[in-house]
C-alpha cells in the first residue's frame, strides 16, 4: 500500500509534507503535488503535516476520489521530483477550502 494525495490539493500545493519525507516521493506540477507509488514506505509522517488534510492512506481514500490512485501513479512518473518545501501557490489560501476541484487539475507533462 502507499499513500495519496487526493483532490484538496490541487491549486494548494503546499509542500510541508515533502519537508518531513524520508524517501522523496513526492513530484511536483503545476498546480498539485502526487506520490510515487513505487517510492513511498507507507511511513504517514506526511499526513499530519498537510494544512489541508490532502493525503491518505490509500486504504483510506474516500471512495469519490479512487482515481487519485492512478493519477498519483501515472503522474508521478512524469513530474519532477520534489526534494524540499517551497512556497504554496500565491492563491492557495483561496483554494484550501474549495471541493470538487478535479476539474482544475492541470496534467500537463
Amino acid at each position: 500500500m502507499t499513500h495519496v494525495v487526493g483532490q484538496a490539493c490541487i491549486g494548494c500545493k503546499y509542500t510541508d509534507c515533502v519537508a518531513v519525507c524520508p524517501v522523496e516521493c513526492f513530484h511536483e506540477g503545476p498546480n498539485f503535488l502526487v506520490i510515487d507509488p513505487a517510492v513511498c514506505i507507507d511511513c504517514g509522517v506526511c499526513v499530519a503535516e498537510c494544512p489541508v488534510e490532502a493525503i491518505y492512506d490509500e486504504k483510506a481514500l474516500p471512495d469519490e476520489q479512487k482515481e487519485y490512485v492512478e493519477l498519483n501513479a501515472r503522474l508521478s512518473a512524469h513530474w519532477p521530483l520534489i526534494i524540499q518545501s517551497t512556497e504554496p501557490l500565491p492563491d492557495a489560501d483561496d483554494w484550501a477550502d474549495k471541493t470538487d476541484k478535479r476539474e482544475h487539475l492541470v496534467e500537463t507533462v
